[in-house]
């Protein structure tokens, strides 16, 4: 008897896809959240699994509006803010493993959920160049 196949996987691009990110940009951290879709999001909401202290962890990143009170994403649209600089982040021991759960729902009022994994460690070890304060070259 034949192995059965599993159902298919692919993704319906004919509603929204809203993710969150964590971009990582010359030693700055920030976290994003994108529709990825080609329809509009709304209600979205963003629970995330530890709370994400930014700005030499004084500002709780992951209260913000733009986290629990979206109400309308359109397609293709991302919305990024700041969290901290990497080393910052680190020298504060915040959290490295990090989950966000996602609702929304699209014009329909269908509701959508997913759960998204990171892991912020891989950023660590990234060399950058500051380029805003830039360091004389040594002499040869």
């Amino acid at each position: 008897m034949p192995a059965k196949r599993p159902k298919s996987s692919k993704l319906d691009l004919t509603r929204p896809f809203v993710i969150v990110d964590f971009l990582f940009d010359r030693g700055l951290l920030s976290v994003s959240i994108k529709n990825a879709g080609s329809m509009p999001a709304t209600n979205v909401r963003v629970e995330f699994s530890h709370k994400l202290m930014g700005v030499d962890g004084t500002v709780e990143v992951s209260a913000q509006a733009l986290f629990n009170s979206l109400e309308f994403l359109p397609a293709g649209k991302e919305i990024a803010t700041f969290l901290d600089t990497s080393a910052s982040y680190f020298r504060s021991k915040q959290p490295t493993l990090v989950s966000a759960q996602i609702t929304y729902r699209d014009t329909e009022n269908r509701k959508f959920e997913q759960t998204i994994h990171h892991n912020l460690e891989i950023y660590r070890d990234i060399g950058f160049v500051d380029l805003a304060s830039p360091r004389p070259l040594p002499e040869v």
